[in-house]
């Protein structure tokens, strides 16, 4: 069976996240069915990282497997038309190695959070963009979260609800920066690792929201970090601000997508 690497785009806002649920809209859902419409049977895909309830994509990455060849571009171009209108794209789509896999392939993963500094609300960044009504010092936020990179144990910002066996990660790159547009200022966190825990990204952008504020020092952030208790986290931000942006391989299976 030929198998095929999916870049995908997606709003998060109508999805119970990306995992399949009973009785509940999901990315990985609206994508099995169009597959459905393709090749009548079950299908069953993987992706490189489920994203929770509300969270968006710029590029995720899933593998999926079919009976028959495709030309890659057809079958972009169909899954597209099946999954009209759900607000889920595939961007780039590419035959692999049978034993190439979405998740264990990755070598990174790389996340966005985007924060809408102003007053008035927000509509066309609505669900889109978490919104704060006062503005934030980028500079003790790029500060606090210096402390966060590095491999340590992050027990502070994961769910009470993680799976993961270690809460011992490795953060590679954390960058905050501020970005003036038409709607307001954007202050957008730009992180990647080679794997995260349930809810980190989230945890770490809320913490560092209060050192934004002048709630928290960026010292607090380092000791935060090695208390190692979840009690110790800044409030978890919302998800419509995080994006799964992109998605890292050894060999980039889309490099000669058009």
């Amino acid at each position: 069976m030929p198998r095929y690497a999916l870049q995908i785009e997606y709003h998060g806002g109508p999805f119970s996240g990306w995992q399949r649920q009973d009785a509940q809209p999901s990315v990985q859902g609206a994508i099995e069915a169009a597959l459905t419409k393709l090749e009548p049977r079950a299908h069953t895909i993987a992706a490189a990282g489920r994203t929770d309830a509300g969270v968006h994509a710029l590029a995720q990455v899933a593998h999926c497997d079919m009976e028959r060849t495709w030309d890659p571009f057809r079958l972009s171009e169909a899954l597209n038309y099946h999954l009209k209108p759900a607000p889920v794209a595939i961007t780039a789509c590419a035959e692999v190695a049978p034993d190439w896999h979405a998740r264990f392939s990755a070598q990174e993963r790389r996340y966005l959070f985007r924060i809408l500094v102003r007053r008035a609300p927000a509509t066309h960044q609505a669900g889109l963009v978490w919104q704060v009504k006062n503005d934030l010092d980028v500079a003790a936020m790029q500060a606090g979260a210096q402390y966060l990179l590095g491999r340590h144990d992050f027990t502070t910002f994961r769910s009470t609800m993680c799976q993961a066996q270690s809460p011992v990660k490795t953060l590679d790159h954390l960058t905050v920066t501020r970005v003036e547009t038409r709607a307001g200022t954007e202050i957008e966190c730009d992180v990647r690792a080679r794997s995260f825990l349930h809810n980190q990204v989230r945890s770490f952008v809320g913490t560092l929201e209060r050192v934004g504020a002048g709630a928290w020092s960026p010292e607090d952030v380092r000791t935060a970090l090695t208390a190692r208790d979840r009690a110790a986290c800044g409030p978890v931000c919302p998800p419509e601000g995080l994006y799964l942006a992109g998605v890292s391989y050894a060999d980039d299976p889309f490099a000669a997508w058009g």
